[in-house]
């Protein structure tokens, strides 16, 4: 058959499905953030929406790579928007000897090994290598604990005796 019998849409590949947005909340509710972490997740969405979309939309014509590009942006740029919308930015706590949600917490090891670990919301658990989950067992662990207490912390790998050396909310 002639290319002069076929359409120029029949050449076209369609767009490909896109992923699902991880959930924002359980239940729908309220996601704590520090006001650090909810600083990145404002400058993520502003980089994406001020820079990167108007970057490769400005790409005439789009080709398959641009259009999923831009799907992928348009994807995190709402997701970031919904994450902010139900956001609860917790100030630090007052009590600088307790750990609270934000604090940076400083454990020894029977070992005599020093371990830092932040304690933030399970969005931004991992946007730094030391930042855990208050959700997660270590930082549930962690949680209304005092400077210089002793605790056992049953981890996967056996009992952990870990002490509290520090607590700070400097970040």
């Amino acid at each position: 058959m002639s290319k002069a019998f076929l359409r120029e849409s029949d050449f076209e590949v369609p767009d490909p499905p896109l992923a699902r947005p991880a959930p924002i909340s359980q239940a729908g509710g309220r996601v704590s953030f520090t006001p650090d972490g909810a600083a990145r997740l404002r400058e993520e969405l502003a980089r994406l929406t001020d820079v990167e979309r108007p970057k490769i939309a400005s790409v005439t014509p789009l080709g398959i790579d641009e259009r999923t590009e831009l799907q992928a942006i348009d994807q995190r740029i709402r997701q970031l928007a919904g994450t902010l919308r139900v956001a609860e930015i917790v100030p630090p706590s007052a009590e600088k000897d307790v750990v609270r949600f934000g604090a940076s917490v400083t454990v020894r090891d029977n070992k005599k090994v020093d371990t830092r670990y932040r304690i933030v919301g399970v969005v931004e658990a991992g946007l730094e290598p030391d930042w855990i989950s208050g959700d997660s067992p270590l930082g549930r662990a962690l949680l209304n604990r005092r400077l210089g207490e002793r605790f056992v912390f049953t981890a996967p790998r056996g009992e952990m005796p870990l002490e509290i050396v520090g607590v700070d909310y400097a970040g």
